[in-house]
This record gives structure tokens, sequence and C-alpha cells, in this order.
């Protein structure tokens, strides 16, 4: 029987507490505080796909100016926007099972992304960005950055179907919307990095995610300087 790493770590929190973790049982994710709509994404820029890949840096410097709606619109529908009536969405995803979350801390709160509604639901109020500057070794885009993206997985969705392979297919997931994210930045003359280097448990911690929501990527965005 394969142990995923995720119940080693339920198994030694459970432990550590004195008592047993529930089986069969996942977390959920936290009840939204609010839930905010986003505008109707573009279709056509005036950046081509060519050029986005042309230009397309890891931008580590930030003014302070923030993001308005319609960017963080752009940003979430390339990573995890439905792009059919039958479900499908912007990124491939191994049995179209889509267990990739996205969330985004800024400095009025985190907030989880809705794909079906495509809206923002804020979880808590206030500015975690420090957190996860923390989190990410003190790297300084994430000090900088007006907003930090964050990709987490919830493996079990893809487990049930590919079994030990899921791993494998999820984190290839996890790069195509990255790279989604990263290029539409590009297109929007924002300024991104993808970050993989932090600790796992402390972004969850300071995001307060669901035990079974491993995060793969933080990616800070933002206007460059």
């Amino acid at each position: 029987m394969r142990v995923t790493r995720r119940e080693m770590l339920l198994v030694t929190i459970f432990g550590l507490l004195g008592c047993q973790p529930p089986m069969g049982k996942r977390e959920v994710t936290p009840s939204p505080v609010e839930e905010i709509p986003l505008p109707t994404p573009g279709q056509r820029g005036e950046v081509s796909l060519e050029e986005a890949l042309t230009r397309r840096r890891s931008i580590r410097g930030f003014t302070e100016e923030g993001l308005t709606s319609a960017e963080i619109s752009g940003l979430f529908w390339a990573g995890q926007g439905i792009t059919d009536p039958r479900g499908f969405r912007t990124a491939p995803s191994a049995g179209a099972l889509y267990p990739l979350e996205l969330y985004v801390a800024t400095g009025e709160g985190v907030y989880h992304y809705l794909p079906q509604s495509h809206r923002l639901a804020m979880l808590s109020p206030g500015d975690m960005r420090l957190g996860l500057w923390e989190a990410g070794l003190e790297q300084d885009a994430l000090r900088e950055a007006p907003a930090i993206i964050v990709i987490a997985a919830v493996y079990a969705r893809t487990e049930g179907k590919y079994g030990p392979r899921a791993e494998r297919y999820v984190r290839l997931e996890a790069g195509h919307a990255a790279q989604n994210i990263l290029l539409q930045a590009t297109a929007l003359d924002l300024g991104a990095v993808p970050i993989g280097a932090f600790y796992d448990q402390k972004v969850q911690e300071v995001l307060a995610l669901p035990l079974d929501h491993e995060p793969l990527y933080l990616i800070p965005v933002g206007h460059p300087r």
C-alpha cells in the first residue's frame, strides 16, 4: 500500500495531539467571508502568444502599485478559467479531474478562486504577505509584490483514478497552469516569477489551507520597477 506524504503528515499531527486521524475524511476549504465577482476576462489582447513567449522573464522587483480587478481576473482565468460548457479549463488536466486550487494574498486579504462562477472568495481579511515572505525563505519578490498567487494541489482527486502516478500528473498540471499565469502576466505588462523554494507547512499555516491542499508554487505578481 502506498503511503503519501500527506497521510504521513496527518499521522504525525494527530499523533502529537494524542488522537487518531479521522479515516476517509478530508479537510474542507474554509467558508468564505464574502464572494467577489470578477470582470469577464478579455479574449483578444494586444500581445500575441509569440510575443508573450519572447518577452516572458522572471521579474523579482515590483512597484507599490496594486493590481486592478481586470488584471486579477485575467491571471486567474489564464490559470484555471473554464473555457468549455463541459467544464474544461485553460490548462490540461489528467482525466479532467482538476486537482489544482488557486489562492491569492494581497494587502487586503486571502482569496480563493472559484472557476465555476469566476469569482474570488475572501477567506480572511488582513495582509498575509509577510508570512508568505518568511515561509518563502525571505525572498525579496515575495516582500515587494502587491499580489502573491498560490497554486495548491489536492492529490486525492487524481489518485482515485491514476493511483501512484497521480503525483506526477498533478505536478505536470501545476506547471501548465503556472506557465499560463506567467504568459498572461507578460501580456498584461506585469511582472511575475515562479517560486518553489518555501516551507510547505508554513504556507499552509499562513493561508489556513486545508491539510490536503499542498502548495506547489508561489507566484509574486506586480508592476515591474
